[in-house]
């Protein structure tokens, strides 16, 4: 029980301090690849922390469980977690968090669904403007439509597609559109829908739990800061900023009062300022340091066991 306790406390220690540190920090405007891998160690770390509380607080309350979980175990590394200290307080915890991991996969599963009768109505949308001609197969090549508004975006799923606007087209001019598609191309490669997916579902079902939303919010930012980094290492910061503004200037986005995506300004001030990276040494070591957090409930579960077996 103490154990399960401990992973509950640094669950919640983990969920409260992170944000507000990678909040703080300057560097994931320049590094957003790396603050993306943190964010994900960081919500990974407490979710296992969460996952490994219920499964010793069900051992402890069930013995059923319990003869599964250590079933390979020597008496010794059960009697050091004293599972049969706090029976009742145990099947509680147990319950609720058994709950929440039931929710969280709940929340998913409407994401995954929504997300992919989404993208059906898309494709729908899309044959119905552009239908193929007969013997026609949708190809690797971008799709352009008839439009007024100057769009590009990726559309994924199985047979991902990259569809833009003749709008755009009239808009951009030189390598922006290459700059344009390649933004856009970055997203497929690194999956960022997925990203999107997962911190989506995890804010909608835990609305209450800050870190949640905050990773969602993160999200949303930092893949198109990696997108936009992707972009400008092919054709340069100064041509994605300007791709950017020809495809956002009639939006209002960069007046007096730019609105709900100001996001967008932001994102162009970042690359014409273009501050330099981290140096590897410095990434590498933000690498590592991540990896390490989701180690710390593995080792606070395993460590009872590894003592006694020392």
């Amino acid at each position: 029980m103490v154990v399960s306790l401990a992973l509950l406390a640094f669950g919640a220690l983990a969920a409260s301090i992170a944000p507000r540190l990678l909040a703080r920090a300057d560097w994931p405007e320049r590094e957003p690849v790396v603050a993306l891998w943190v964010w994900q160690c960081v919500v990974g770390a407490v979710l296992l922390s969460f996952a490994l509380s219920m499964t010793l607080s069900a051992s402890a309350a069930w013995q059923a469980v319990r003869g599964h979980v250590f079933a390979p175990a020597p008496r010794a590394v059960v009697d050091a977690y004293a599972l049969a200290a706090h029976g009742p307080w145990s099947a509680l915890l147990a319950l609720g968090l058994a709950g929440g991991g039931l929710w969280t996969v709940a929340m998913l599963t409407r994401e995954v669904r929504g997300a992919r009768a989404g993208r059906r109505r898309r494709r729908a949308e899309l044959l119905t403007r552009a239908p193929l001609l007969p013997g026609e197969r949708p190809g690797a090549e971008p799709l352009v439509l008839e439009g007024e508004r100057p769009e590009a975006w990726w559309l994924p799923g199985a047979a991902p597609r990259l569809v833009v606007t003749t709008a755009a087209l009239r808009r951009l001019k030189g390598r922006q559109l290459d700059a344009v598609l390649a933004h856009e191309q970055g997203h497929a490669r690194a999956r960022h829908d997925w990203l999107l997916h997962c911190s989506g579902a995890l804010a909608r079902g835990f609305p209450q739990i800050p870190v949640f939303a905050a990773f969602r919010d993160e999200m949303h930012r930092l893949v198109e800061l990696a997108a936009d980094d992707m972009a400008s290492r092919r054709f340069g910061r100064l041509t994605v900023a300007l791709a950017l503004v020809e495809l956002n200037e009639d939006r209002g986005v960069f007046g007096p009062c730019p609105g709900p995506e100001a996001h967008l300004a932001r994102r162009v001030d970042r690359l014409l300022t273009a501050e330099p990276r981290l140096t590897a040494g410095r990434r590498l070591r933000l690498t590592a340091v991540a990896s390490l957090v989701p180690v710390l409930p593995l080792l606070l579960t395993f460590g009872p066991a590894l003592g006694t077996l020392g």
